[in-house]
């Protein structure tokens, strides 16, 4: 089983960036998914979830209007769209899939919001 995310990097104040999760050695259809964050010496932060069919969406509150989720079934990939970023919003992100009781973490990708 893996999560292998992409698409991090360094990005200016108010620029954007799109993360990309790919999952293998699991059904990726059956699974819930979400982007979590980190900055250290904090809790991993949820930033945003997607059902499984991909109908139904949810973000915190420091990301809505700004973020968007969301997935491809048939690629395995679940994505991440990040606009109008904030340096608080520099953070490792991580992809997290979950059903029936499993949970798989990705390694995470960094992201750098900075002048």
């Amino acid at each position: 089983v893996q999560l292998v995310e992409s698409g991090g990097g360094l990005v200016q104040p108010g620029g954007s960036l799109t993360l990309s999760c790919v999952a293998s050695g699991f059904t990726f259809s059956d699974y819930h998914m979400r982007w979590y964050r980190q900055v250290p010496g904090k809790e991993r932060e949820l930033v945003a979830t997607i059902a499984s069919t991909g109908s139904g969406t949810n973000y915190a509150d420091s990301v809505k209007g700004r973020f968007t989720i969301s997935r491809d079934n048939a690629r395995n990939t679940v994505y991440l769209q990040m606009n109008s970023l904030k340096p608080d919003d520099t953070a490792v992100y991580y992809c997290y899939a979950q059903a029936w009781g499993n949970v798989y973490w990705g390694r995470g990708t960094q992201v750098t919001v900075s002048s």
